[in-house]
């Protein structure tokens, strides 16, 4: 009798683990599936930010005017195929400055969670090398080498 109660009791101890490797599978195919969704959106924006920022410094050199910035920027948009629209790309260039600027949003659909990632990715062709450090706050510095900003707004 002393046997089949030892074996009662070791049986209410099971399937604890079990649980538990369950629930610690569904977090982890979770966060593989919201990482296969989201990290495809910062790489397609980190490669449109890299784009824009080769394109502001090297359009001087290459004597590119704003209409040829805009296509060449336009191209890379569609290659990289980023959803954005041609009023948000804005192109600056005079007297041998060139400011480009690009907003766009993505709409990001988890099945069970919908929200938005806004990008604003911006460059120019000014170098901090020549600015006057003296005039220049740490802030300064720090918005001249900056990441491209990036918010999130939530559907309802």
């Amino acid at each position: 009798m002393n046997f089949v109660t030892s074996r009662r009791s070791g049986n209410s101890q099971r399937g604890g683990a079990g649980v538990k490797l369950f629930l610690l599978l569904v977090l982890l195919g979770s966060m593989i599936f919201v990482g296969v969704k989201i990290l495809p959106i910062y790489v397609n924006n980190y490669q449109m930010q890299d784009a824009i920022e080769s394109e502001a410094r090297f359009a001087i050199g290459n004597r590119l005017g704003a209409k040829d910035i805009r296509d060449n920027i336009w191209k890379k948009v569609n290659e990289i195929g980023v959803p954005a629209d041609q009023e948000s790309l804005k192109v600056t260039a005079n007297q041998g400055s060139i400011q480009i600027s690009l907003d766009y949003s993505v709409p990001v659909d988890l099945l069970v969670y919908k929200f938005t990632l806004d990008f604003h990715d911006h460059a120019d062709n000014r170098s901090i090398w020549n600015r006057n450090p003296y005039s220049m706050g740490a802030g300064d510095a720090l918005a001249a080498a900056r990441w491209p900003e990036t918010s999130f707004s939530f559907e309802q």
